[in-house]
């Protein structure tokens, strides 16, 4: 028998739909249920590439008996990260604070007023290494709420009055500045990885958001050590196990310092974020590694995450079948040397092997081996090497393929809009900006549809149940906004002004704090409001940045007063902790910098149009478009005509202009940072 997950948008709660487990989805009927049984709510959050969410689905959801104990003493309740991050949040919140760790499956046992009073994340299904098993756990929680009652209710409100009474986090006393970005800078210095690129150890993950404030601080100030660092660290990530060498795209996080074996799922945000770092690599260093790689990237999401409507979809799992139809990791992507010579024949197999560092004992399991470029073959042949990847990519097709979650989610739909454009304008690639165009047309068609508020996800073109969050509203945003400067379509710039309006009415509190979830949404046992960076900028980053942009297109104070209000934490997190606010740090260099203001009275996609895009002065806005209609689309357009009929453009910052120029070259010059 199906359960209530059946008729979800989410592929992760479908996943579940078969489940023995009489599971709810996150709703106020679940918790009525519970509050009519008198008994405890289980609640499982995961997501629908997370490994061991399937392990432990497979192990405990699947058991006819454990079920059945569940569905007599709980309401069962599933929660799709991805979907709810608020609800993720708020109880990732408690169970860190609880357990001093935290991480997916997130098991959490809450009364039928919502508060969490017991938690975890994977349970064995046998006791094992100190970890009870899942059913000590479940009867050790029934025995509580049956014999102790009282002391779970003591243990609950006291969760719950420690998450209420945690400071908010204040906007701060004013921006940072010069200070603040260098002792950053130094921070990052120190847990710079010198032999392997990257920061901190292992699990390393690839760190997009800090890489582009060493970008815009190098374009800045000059400094030398920033540039290196961001160029070396995309450099190690490129011929790391971390990157797909055939199918390009990036995995979510290397198990290792050396960026050898990865997790293997491929998440839609890490390769929208990577493939705009390398394309401002690329901009900064004229690298053809970064070239190639943002090319490889952007391809790759559109080949294998685009949907039938134009949006994006969220992963790639991580797990498919082996040659034996064995469910495992990384089963997709990786190569023993007989599997080469099978596709190869011995010669080029033989080639291949040392090429990509595949040897006989592997890197990964079973002595299997990810592809990488380990560079100790000295010089190759191109030809060869094309040849042999495209046969080892026509082999590995016609393997099972990883399973997709095909959900659209709106924030990281804006990362990739972003991405694809400025990648597209790079390089002359306008079918990559015809498929950002499209994801943006689907986000205001179907995430804002009739109710002008963005819902967080959808599915096959149908609007999820779920209300934007911050992040949503300020990474679609961000994406419109690169849109409106790659295309010189302003009806970009006005879908990114609604949007930042709501961020200023529903999102923003007293002295520039922001919350992830607006006024009117849901309340929650806290809510949630977490400034810091993580696998994606932060809503409040995020939302720093799009206001920033969007002032600077439109003169609005309000956007303006509203971004340096919310900077104010960057202020007080940079210097401290800058791997984990590094967008917050990138647009504290926008905004050291004006950002600058370029409006091209001139032919979109035209010389000078184009000498502005590659403009390396950080955050700098870009207006492009010619005749009497342009003021209309662009305010910075306005009162800005050609010089002597030919394409000029202006740059101003501070409130204070250049001389209009008609010289790319001398364009060129002014934005080289």
């Amino acid at each position: 028998m199906a359960n209530r997950l059946a008729q979800t948008t989410s592929p992760y709660l479908r996943q579940h739909a078969d489940n023995p487990v009489d599971w709810w989805p996150w709703s106020p009927e679940a918790f009525e249920a519970a509050r009519e049984r008198d008994v405890p709510v289980l609640l499982s959050v995961g997501y629908a590439s997370c490994h061991w969410c399937h392990v432990m689905a497979h192990e405990s959801f699947e058991d006819e008996t454990v079920a059945a104990y569940l569905n007599e003493h709980f309401v069962p309740v599933k929660v799709d990260r991805e979907e709810r991050p608020d609800v993720d949040a708020v109880y990732m919140e408690a169970v860190q604070a609880a357990t001093g760790h935290g991480g997916w499956p997130m098991t959490v046992f809450l009364t039928p007023d919502a508060e969490p009073f017991y938690f975890g994340t994977y349970f064995p299904p046998e006791a094992r290494h100190g970890s009870p098993s899942f059913q000590q756990v479940l009867e050790g929680v029934v025995a509580a709420w049956t014999d102790r009652r009282e002391e779970v209710a003591e243990v609950a409100g006291r969760i719950v009055a420690d998450l209420a009474g945690r400071s908010l986090v204040q906007g701060g006393d004013g921006v940072p500045g010069e200070q603040e970005t260098a002792q950053a800078l130094l921070g990052l210095t120190r847990e710079y990885d010198e032999q392997h690129g990257g920061f901190g150890g292992a699990p390393k993950f690839p760190p997009s958001m800090a890489v582009e404030f060493l970008l815009r601080h190098y374009a800045r100030t000059g400094a030398e050590g920033a540039l290196q660092m961001a160029a070396d660290t995309c450099s190690a990530m490129a011929r790391g196990g971390i990157y797909d060498q055939l199918g390009g795209g990036f995995a979510r996080y290397s198990v290792d310092r050396e960026w050898v074996v990865p997790h293997f799922e491929k998440m839609l945000y890490d390769n929208a974020l990577l493939c705009r770092v390398y394309a401002h690599l690329w901009r900064t260093t004229g690298s053809d590694e970064a070239r190639r790689i943002a090319l490889e990237t952007a391809d790759f999401m559109v080949r294998e995450l685009r949907t039938a409507e134009g949006g994006f979809a969220s992963a790639l799992d991580a797990d498919s079948e082996d040659e034996d139809g064995r469910h495992v990791e990384g089963a997709f992507y990786v190569w023993t040397p007989a599997q080469l010579r099978e596709v190869l024949g011995e010669d080029d197999a033989a080639f291949a092997a040392a090429y990509f560092g595949v040897t006989e004992e592997g890197t990964f399991e079973e002595g299997s081996s990810v592809l990488r470029l380990p560079g100790n073959t000295g010089p190759v042949d191109a030809a060869r090497v094309a040849d042999v990847r495209t046969r080892l990519l026509a082999a590995r097709a016609e393997r099972p393929r990883p399973g997709l979650d095909d959900k659209v989610v709106a924030a990281w739909n804006g990362l990739a809009i972003a991405a694809l454009a400025e990648t597209g304008a790079y390089f002359d690639r306008p079918d990559l900006v015809e498929r950002a165009t499209e994801a943006a047309d689907l986000l205001v068609r179907v995430h804002l549809g009739e109710v002008a508020r963005l819902t967080r996800t959808s599915k096959d073109g149908r609007a999820g149940d779920n209300a934007g969050v911050l992040e949503d509203y300020a990474d679609v945003a961000e994406g419109f906004l690169a849109l409106a400067a790659v295309t010189g379509e302003g009806a970009w710039l006005e879908f990114a002004g609604f949007l930042l309006d709501i961020v200023l009415e529903q999102f923003t509190g007293e002295g520039g704090q922001l919350y992830d979830t607006a006024h009117d949404a849901e309340q929650l046992i806290r809510r949630p409001q977490d400034p810091t960076d993580s696998a994606t900028p932060s809503g409040w980053t995020a939302a720093a940045g799009a206001l920033l942009s969007y002032a600077a297109y439109t003169g609005s104070e309000a956007h303006r007063t509203a971004a340096e209000g919310a900077l104010g934490v960057v202020k007080a997190l940079g210097p401290r902790v800058p791997r984990f606010v590094g967008w917050g740090l990138a647009v504290a260099e926008a905004l050291l910098d004006g950002p600058r203001e370029v409006a091209v009275a001139g032919p979109v996609g035209g010389e000078l149009h184009r000498t502005a895009l590659l403009g390396r002065a950080p955050g700098a806005v870009v207006a492009a478009g010619e005749g009497p209609g342009a003021g209309a689309e662009f305010p910075l357009l306005v009162d800005r005509p050609p010089v002597g009929g030919e394409p000029t453009a202006y740059v101003c910052r501070h409130f204070v202009c250049d001389a209009p120029t008609t010289d790319a070259g001398e364009l060129a010059a002014k934005l080289g940072g």
